[in-house]
């Protein structure tokens, strides 16, 4: 015996919702090298609207230039005086160090001159993957 399928108006509901959330994943879902654009410049505006007010990328202000900031071991720009609890620090800056440093400095290094934290990890994230892009270090 051979059924016919029917289309039912419950099944032809179901198959466009079905599609409307396919749909929906395909354009909600970015590829990697896009996230990776919209990070950096979500990064770089969050970087200029957060950090800019001490740092700069390529001179140093009231904080130390920040481009090459990623790989680098802490307090070895030659042109600025850093204090001497981030002299003595063994840090090198890499996503894992930053994000403990923009949470809170004084757990990586106590008694160093720095006062700021960017509470959001998401904005943390994005500051740390615009750095990471002006650094030759991968």
């Amino acid at each position: 015996m051979i059924q016919k399928w029917r289309c039912t108006n419950k099944a032809r509901g179901a198959s466009i919702v079905a599609l409307g959330v396919l749909a929906f994943v395909a354009l909600w879902t970015v590829q990697p090298s896009q996230a990776a654009g919209q990070a950096g410049q979500d990064g770089k505006s969050l970087f200029e609207k957060r950090c800019s007010g001490c740092h700069a990328l390529d001179a140093d202000h009231e904080g130390p230039r920040l481009r090459g900031v990623f790989g680098r071991p802490a307090a070895k720009v030659k042109t600025f005086k850093y204090s001497e609890a981030l002299r003595k620090a063994k840090v090198t800056w890499d996503e894992v160090e930053l994000d403990k440093w923009l949470t809170d400095t004084e757990s990586i290094v106590p008694d160093n001159d720095m006062g700021f934290r960017v509470p959001k990890q998401e904005e943390r994230a994005a500051i740390i993957s615009y750095l990471k892009s002006l650094s030759s270090t991968p």
